[in-house]
């Protein structure tokens, strides 16, 4: 009889050491790649996979398509020039702006590097790298209008970009509080509305209106309230919250800085004065 309860407590023992070491095996490889392999980290993650998943809206002159259907614009060569340098290639994916950071925790992108604005409410949920260009939220509206609205927006019909910069200025501060307030898809939907005169004003990053509005667009009509600007800003590129990938992208902006190959870029889209270069 004690010979089997001996045999009982052996197994018993081996049971829980072997339990024990499947603990430990699973606990020692925490991120788990989409191609089977074992990543200690985000960025291994990411090298691991040889691309980056880039999340952005379509809107000039940050990601958009030119007159020859050509994917350009002042992000889509950041973007580029950064992930060359890591050793992965761009995958640039639309998302919707308002589900930004869902589509970033479940993985479905890696980044999200669309002019987008820091605040401390993002930092806390995400890790975001150095700030690389200042921008402002600015009011758009058609030049027939400007003096109309440079004063007062009582009773005016506003839009703005939903989970956007602008969506925040137009819905809390005081000089919008006697105005209207729509929250749309995009920037370029915003513009659009204004454009078509089912808005009045669109509230947008000023970066976005120097490469959409005025002469050479398609928004030929439409002008800045240069009297009235809102919340200076920076942007940054957003990645998963504690992810190392944001530190080697940081050094990789300061080795796009000090070459000069940002700053040619920022050039062609007539951004250079806005770039950010500590």
């Amino acid at each position: 009889m004690r010979k089997i309860i001996a045999l009982i407590l052996a197994a018993m023992m081996l049971t829980v050491m072997f339990a024990g070491c499947a603990t430990n095996e699973v606990e020692n490889n925490d991120v788990i790649s989409d191609n089977g392999t074992n990543a200690t980290s985000d960025a291994d993650y990411i090298i691991g996979k040889s691309k980056m998943t880039i999340g952005m809206t379509l809107f000039a002159p940050m990601n958009y398509y030119d007159d020859a259907n050509e994917f350009v614009g002042f992000e889509t060569e950041f973007a580029k020039a950064v992930c060359e340098k890591i050793g992965v290639e761009p995958d640039f994916q639309e998302i919707d702006w308002g589900a930004k950071e869902i589509e970033l925790n479940a993985k479905n992108i890696d980044c999200i590097w669309n002019g987008m604005t820091i605040t401390d409410e993002r930092k806390a949920n995400m890790e975001i790298s150095k700030p690389y260009m200042a921008n402002k939220q600015v009011m758009v509206v058609k030049a027939e209008n400007l003096d109309k609205f440079s004063e007062s927006i009582i009773g005016a019909a506003v839009v703005a970009e939903a989970g956007s910069a602008g969506e925040e200025i137009a819905t809390a501060d005081e000089f919008f509080k006697d105005a209207a307030f729509t929250a749309v898809d995009s920037m370029a939907k915003a513009l659009m509305d204004v454009a078509a005169g089912t808005s009045d004003i669109a509230v947008v990053d000023y970066v976005a209106s120097i490469g959409s509005i005025g002469e050479g667009t398609d928004y030929e009509d439409l002008v800045v309230i240069e009297e009235r600007e809102f919340s200076p800003e920076e942007y940054g590129i957003a990645f998963r919250k504690g992810s190392d990938m944001a530190t080697m992208v940081n050094n990789t902006i300061d080795e796009l800085i000090a070459d000069g190959t940002l700053d040619e870029i920022a050039k062609k889209y007539k951004l250079e004065n806005l770039l950010i270069k500590e």
